[in-house]
This record gives C-alpha cells, sequence and structure tokens, in this order.
C-alpha cells in the first residue's frame, strides 16, 4: 500500500464535480494520498446550479467513491453546503454513519475554537441577485473550458500551464477589494464571538492570515479551490498550512498515489450512504 500522510484535518473547498474545470484526477490523487482523522468538504462540493445529466467522467464518480471510503473506515465527513449546492440545506442536520450534512459546524482544535462555513452568506449577488450569480457562474466555467484550450497550446510550446480566470481576479481592483472585503467580514464576525480560526471557502483564494480589530484577533483561513489554484488546508500538531498540489511529485512511479480498486462492489452500508446521498442530490435539483 502506497504511504498515506497523517493529517489531522483537511478541508477542501469548491471541487465542482460536474463542471469541466473540475481537476477530479488530480484531487483523487491527493485524496489518496492522506490519512485525515477528520475530512471537511467546505461547500461547493457537486455544482447542482451546472450538473449535466452527460457530463460525469469516471474520476469524478471515483472522488466519490473516495470520499465514501472514508466514511465508512470511521474517518468523520462533513459535507457543508455552498451555494452551487444549496439544494442540499433543507437537510442540514442530517447523519448517515460518519457522514454529516451541515451548513457550519465549530470544532475545538487543541483547545483553540475554529468556525467552518462555506461563506456564501457574504455575497450580496448571492442574497439579492441570484439569477445574475448564476449567470455569472456560466461564464465563468466557458472561460475555464476557453483556458483548457489555451494552455494545451501553451504547453505544447514549452510555456507552462496559466490561469486566465486568475490573473483577471488579481488584476482587477474591483475583484481584489471584494476579497479584501469578504475576509474582512469574515474575521470580524469571528473576533465578535470569540473564535480562534474562521474557514471559509467560496472566492476561491487560498489563504492563511492573522486579521486584527480593536476586539481582538482571529486566523483567517481560506481553502481556495479545484479548478484553478488545486489547494487544501491541512491542520497538524496546532499548525495551519495550504497544502499546493505538485504533479510532479504524482509522476514518480514510487510514488504514485492513486488507488487500485481491489473491491469493485461497495459494501452495503457504503451502498446505503451512496444511495442516500445521490437520492439527495437528484430530488432536489
Amino acid at each position: 500500500m502506497a504511504y498515506k500522510r497523517k493529517i489531522k484535518v483537511a478541508v477542501l473547498s469548491d471541487i465542482h464535480l460536474g463542471t469541466h474545470g473540475c481537476h477530479a484526477e488530480e484531487l483523487l490523487n491527493y485524496l489518496n494520498s492522506i490519512e485525515p482523522e477528520i475530512l471537511i468538504m467546505n461547500g461547493d462540493i457537486i455544482d447542482i446550479w451546472q450538473f449535466k445529466k452527460n457530463y460525469w467522467p469516471e474520476a469524478h464518480r471515483k472522488v466519490i467513491k473516495r470520499i465514501l471510503d472514508f466514511i465508512t473506515s470511521d474517518i468523520p465527513v462533513y459535507y457543508l453546503t455552498g451555494n452551487h449546492d444549496e439544494m442540499l440545506r433543507k437537510f442540514s442536520g442530517l447523519k448517515l454513519a460518519n457522514f454529516h450534512l451541515k451548513d457550519k459546524i465549530v470544532l475545538n482544535l487543541d483547545g483553540k475554537k475554529a468556525w467552518f462555513f462555506h461563506g456564501d452568506i457574504f455575497d450580496v449577488t448571492m442574497q439579492y441577485s441570484k439569477w445574475l450569480a448564476k449567470l455569472g457562474a456560466i461564464g465563468y466555467d466557458f472561460l475555464i473550458i476557453l483556458n483548457q484550450f489555451v494552455n494545451f497550446w501553451s504547453t505544447l510550446l514549452g510555456r507552462g500551464r496559466i490561469s486566465i480566470s486568475k490573473k483577471i481576479k488579481d488584476s482587477v481592483k474591483t475583484a481584489i477589494k471584494y476579497i479584501h472585503d469578504f475576509e474582512k467580514t469574515a474575521t470580524d464576525l469571528a473576533i465578535e464571538n470569540g473564535y480562534e480560526y474562521v474557514i471559509c471557502g467560496h472566492i476561491h483564494h487560498p489563504n492563511i492570515r492573522k486579521y486584527n480589530n480593536n476586539a481582538g484577533s482571529v486566523t483567517y483561513l481560506n481553502s481556495g479551490d479545484w479548478i484553478e489554484n488545486l489547494t487544501s488546508l491541512e491542520y497538524n500538531e496546532g499548525k495551519w498550512q495550504i497544502y499546493h498540489y505538485d504533479s510532479a511529485e504524482f509522476a514518480r512511479p514510487e510514488k504514485v498515489h492513486v488507488r487500485k480498486e481491489e473491491n469493485i462492489y461497495p459494501t452495503s452500508s457504503e451502498q446505503y450512504i451512496s444511495e442516500q446521498m445521490m437520492y439527495l442530490f437528484k430530488h432536489n435539483r
């Protein structure tokens, strides 16, 4: 069996399974390389907004299968709802074995309170113009597809990969201000409620930063995404770090972490959880 890194808490968000931009194969490599004590899926895991029955590649199915493996291995998995999977919020509080469906959670990590939630609650567009947000999501998905075409030729010419959407966000002042305002709102609220950590997703901008105001201080963390940045958050021995996916790490034969599926047929508990999750998904689009 390939070596697996032991992690106390792993946090993933904004995977967007079911869309062309999702890097499911890379994510599968990552998931097969870790052994977390707790796995937190912090929103926008399955993109219900843009889900199409004719687009569900094998790698996307295997990501779900790997998450089910964690659940049936007595590893608590918290699925926190985001805006792209908000239809599941009506089932918040659901518990199936080690699977927990929630909108937010608070964990005690070595004596410090950590507040986890997706973060779309701070998005004014989501609150008042949801149709505009969905239109933007479609445009973003198109930009990702265009980016794949550009990267194909860029890599062929030896210039490496680029992220068009990331370059746009990093250069547009309004986008920079939006990220700053998002972080400030989250941290001010976390300080007010006495949390030491506040962990979000939503804005596809991985970050760990200490914030202070007149009432106190808090550490803000964002897990990024698996569309542009291919990042997660990891907590071990009292410290947080951002994990950045490195394809070179998985290119060497001795380091390949993609696990062979020894058992093609799921166990009864795994099948039950899978059926329940897919029922919720299919009947609440």
